[in-house]
Order: C-alpha cells, then structure tokens, then sequence
C-alpha cells in the first residue's frame, strides 16, 4: 500500500489548485445583475447601507463565501473518497446519491459524502434516506446475508447524536476516523491545504479588487439617482420584479 499519507499529501497538492482555478474562474464570469438576483436585497437596505461600492461588495462577498463553499465542498469529497480507497479499499459507488462504499469486518458501509453537517433541507434529507434504502434493497437482492450499514460523513462540524434511523451521521473527526481508522487525521490534513495558498490568494484579491471596481461603476450606472442616491425600487424590481425592467447600458 506504501504510505497512506504520504500519498493523500499528494493528493491534495495535486488538486488543490484546481479549487483555486475554479474559484477565480467563477469570479471572473459573475455578472453584476446575476450577483444581484440571486442575494436578498431586503437585507442590505435592512443594514442601512448608503454607499455604493459597500452595497456591491456586500452583494458580491455574500455570492462568493456561498461559491466557494460548493466548489472546496465538491474538493473534500473527492478528498474523502480517495483517503477511504487509501485506507479502506473503498470504491465509488454505482448507486444513485451514494458516494462510497467498503468492506470492513464483513459489513458492507455504504456512505454519502457532505462536506458540513447542515448540508440539507427536510427534502433532500428524505431523499438520502430513500437512497440509502434503494441502495441496500438493491444490494440484498444478490447478498441476502450482507450486513450493511449506511453512512452519513460530514467532513467537519459534529454531531452528538449519530443516530438517525436509517442511518448513522459522523462529522468531522469522527468521520474521518472512520473511513481510515486514524484519529490524528482530521488535523493532519490542514497543513497540505497550504501549497500555494498565499500565492493564489493574491492572485484572487487582485482579480477581486477589479472586479468589485468594475461592479461599483456599474452599479453607480444602473442603480443610483443623479443625485448620488441609492435606487433600492431599482433594485428591488431587478431582483424580485415579474417583469425586469430595462437598465441604462
């Protein structure tokens, strides 16, 4: 097998880059207008925000933590299923909305891969319920005697009652303990998430002070009266309006 961590290390420096792209790409495609539908303007006029370029960076901060989360989400859970193969012989799964599965113990785990413990609405929680038992029916048709169990991992966070039913939810520690049977490992994994963090970072405040120039003109453009005011109809129409309404180019 080698090194397990020696290569999960690797594994990291290898794709991390690929969040960094990812999220300056993102950036670079946002559109001020689509930044603006899609974040909740009540709020910012709530806070009593007069300025433009504070009303633009709101808009566009608010759009970039919720960016980023799904982009280094997608990156841990590739991460967690190449630890489980590392460290369990796991493989990805073939069934619908289950990510993993090994053998450990002659148990079958089958296991869904979230990055945070409060990934879900009471929807798509149902809908993980009824993968898990799809997916355990399925696998009984052809191992009747399997023992199976099925899996919630939450790459941080906690949960102090695992318990759900259907299924067992292990978060952070606990969830990666479990997939390699190290305790140390939750932490272990910080430091490689460093190669070349500072170096692309820079690279992203670079294209984000641009980027929010950009906005900040063009939001002074579309959204503010002659008089230097903010135009909240404006952007109220803009976001929520049935009809959009036609903005000066």
């Amino acid at each position: 097998m080698g090194n397990p961590m020696a290569k999960i290390e690797h594994y990291i420096m290898e794709n991390i880059d690929d969040f960094h792209r990812q999220r300056n790409a993102s950036l670079s495609r946002l559109k001020l207008e689509n930044v603006i539908k899609r974040k909740n303007p009540y709020l910012f006029k709530a806070k009593n925000m007069t300025r433009a370029q504070d009303i633009v960076k709101s808009f566009l901060d608010a759009h970039i933590s919720s960016n980023e989360e799904t982009i280094f989400g997608a990156f841990l859970e590739g991460l967690a299923l190449f630890v489980c193969r590392e460290f369990r012989q796991g493989w990805k799964s073939s069934a619908a909305g289950i990510d993993i599965e090994f053998d450990k113990d002659g148990t079958r785990f089958l296991v869904s891969v979230k990055s945070g413990p409060n990934w879900g609405n009471s929807q798509q929680i149902a809908r993980l319920k009824n993968n898990f038992i799809t997916a355990i029916k399925t696998l009984r048709t052809s191992k009747s005697t399997l023992n199976i169990v099925a899996i919630n991992g939450c790459c941080y966070g906690r949960d102090l009652k695992p318990d759900k039913g259907e299924y067992q939810k292990y978060c952070g520690q606990k969830f990666w303990t479990f997939i390699s049977g190290d305790e140390e490992l939750y932490q272990k994994l910080i430091e490689p998430l460093e190669y070349k963090a500072k170096e692309r970072n820079t690279e992203f405040l670079l294209n984000y002070d641009r980027i929010l120039n950009l906005f900040t003109l063009e939001f002074s453009r579309k959204f503010c009266t002659p008089d230097g005011g903010i135009d909240w109809n404006k952007i109220i129409e803009i976001n929520s309006s049935i009809n959009l309404p036609k903005l000066p180019k």
